[in-house]
């Protein structure tokens, strides 16, 4: 996960683009075998996880 590219940088108004210029990335990249991931945003930190289902979940 060294070569991993911001999704966004800051300043960059993400919302008001067209979905063509998100950066996109892989789940099974994101998650590197794992089915929990903790994601920090600031002051807070998120859960991504993988369910039973194989469907992503994020929480706060």
């Amino acid at each position: 996960m060294d070569q991993m590219m911001p999704l966004h940088s800051a300043g960059d108004s993400s919302r008001a683009k067209p979905e063509r210029d998100a950066a996109s990335i892989e789940s099974s990249q994101l998650m590197a075998g794992r089915r929990e991931l903790l994601i920090r945003h600031g002051a807070s930190t998120y859960r991504l996880r993988v369910t039973a289902s194989e469907k992503l979940i994020l929480t706060k």
